[in-house]
């Protein structure tokens, strides 16, 4: 027998159909969303030229990229993230503006694992290119909202600021207010090089780009209380050029779930011009999580609706036709695949399987020509016709 240690690489996770399934879920409403604000689909591949990834996300960037040469001795590197692939894609082709896309892919970064941070993990990404419109902004905020809604989150807020707000100000302190929540006021005081400038900030108003911003978000339906000023938020400012912003979640204190912005001077890095865009990452990990905590899952994932056992070898043909009539009707459908095996077991395993139902075919159904029907939640039997039976799957 092997010895092999069965296990997956440091950072790297399996997600068996339990996890999977609340995975997709999640994916397959966030899709839905974006496709309904004309955001399209784009998929960029797993590596890339290293010289295109190389030296755009700063030194910590470059030492956590996967980087190595292929078989023909080109330097290449696993996806950092989507956005760069974005900027490559703009200038590569010829596309219509504004380029609206969504992007749902892993990206690979050679990072310390810990709670929350892998080594793969999945980006989503919505992005706006070609437009300096403040509606552009806003409506990726709304999008975000409304994605949000779609999962079943009630009590969140979106946080809003401008990068402009900071102007004149060092990274470094601009670093230590961005920790506001995290260390608190005191803290931030004591490490400021100049005490004087956190009530500076603190007291800022709306710049005028956030006015016209918030004025579309009125106009685009958002209610008031889904979003605020916050002049002491600094995500990312150094790429950022207008509007950031982060979503906190009531109950999830594990940090923001989606942030973004204005980058209008990031796209243009091959093209040589400045290309104005805007857009928004999903933490899709911390969203799993909050979804989880907050029980926001639906409680049936399951995407087989229905066992069709079989009673005996003898009986087989009828579970098949049946299997296959439930099929052409679009109405997923696991077939017992071995013709001796106890109805017991039948059953044990759509249980543990979570199928919703089971569908026995013996010799008194095959006689009356009928079906039995086994709710596994409520342990109901019912007899059907096999017509009655398809109505109701696809009724």
């Amino acid at each position: 027998m092997s010895s092999m240690k069965l296990q997956t690489l440091k950072g790297f996770r399996d997600f068996l159909p339990g996890q999977a399934k609340k995975r997709q879920y999640v994916v397959d409403t966030l899709k839905k969303v974006f496709e309904l604000y004309g955001f399209e689909v784009l998929e960029t591949p797993a590596l890339e030229y290293e010289e295109v990834l190389l030296g755009k996300y700063g030194d910590e960037g470059d030492k956590l990229m996967y980087r190595f040469k292929d078989r023909g001795l080109r330097k290449v590197a696993l996806k950092y993230d989507q956005t760069v692939p974005l900027a490559r894609v703009v200038a590569q082709y010829e596309l219509p503006t504004p380029f609206k896309r969504y992007q749902i892919q892993p990206v690979w970064r050679a990072e310390n694992p810990q709670k929350g941070r892998f080594r793969e993990f999945l980006q989503c990404d919505i992005d706006t290119v070609g437009l300096a419109s403040p509606y552009a902004d806003a409506e990726i905020v709304v999008c975000t909202i409304k994605a949000l809604e779609s999962l079943g989150f009630k009590d969140f807020k979106v946080l809003i600021n401008d990068r402009t707000v900071f102007a004149g100000m060092s990274p470094a302190d601009i670093r230590i207010i961005d920790k506001l929540k995290k260390i608190g006021q005191e803290k931030v005081l004591e490490e400021l090089s100049d005490k004087s400038l956190l009530e500076k900030i603190e007291s800022q108003k709306l710049t005028k780009d956030l006015e016209v911003i918030f004025m579309a978000l009125e106009d685009l339906g958002v209610e008031k209380n889904k979003y605020e000023f916050l002049p002491t938020l600094a995500r990312g400012l150094d790429y950022y050029t207008g509007m950031i912003f982060e979503v906190e979640i009531a109950g999830y204190e594990a940090g923001s779930v989606v942030g973004g912005g204005r980058y209008d001077n990031l796209i243009g890095m091959f093209s040589g011009k400045q290309v104005p865009a805007t857009g928004c990452a999903f933490g899709f990990d911390r969203i799993l999580e909050a979804m989880q905590k907050l029980g926001l899952f639906p409680k049936d994932l399951t995407t087989t609706k229905v066992l069709v056992t079989v009673f005996s070898s003898e009986l087989a043909s009828d579970s098949i036709q049946l299997a296959n009539k439930l099929r052409d009707a679009k109405v997923n459908t696991e077939l017992w695949l071995e013709g001796d095996t106890k109805l017991d077991k039948q059953l044990k395993y759509a249980d543990q399987k979570e199928i919703p139902y089971v569908v026995i075919i013996g010799p008194d159904e095959v006689k009356n020509n009928t079906v039995t029907l086994k709710n596994m939640q409520t342990k109901e039997q019912q007899s059907f016709s096999q017509e009655t039976l398809l109505k109701k799957f696809t009724d």
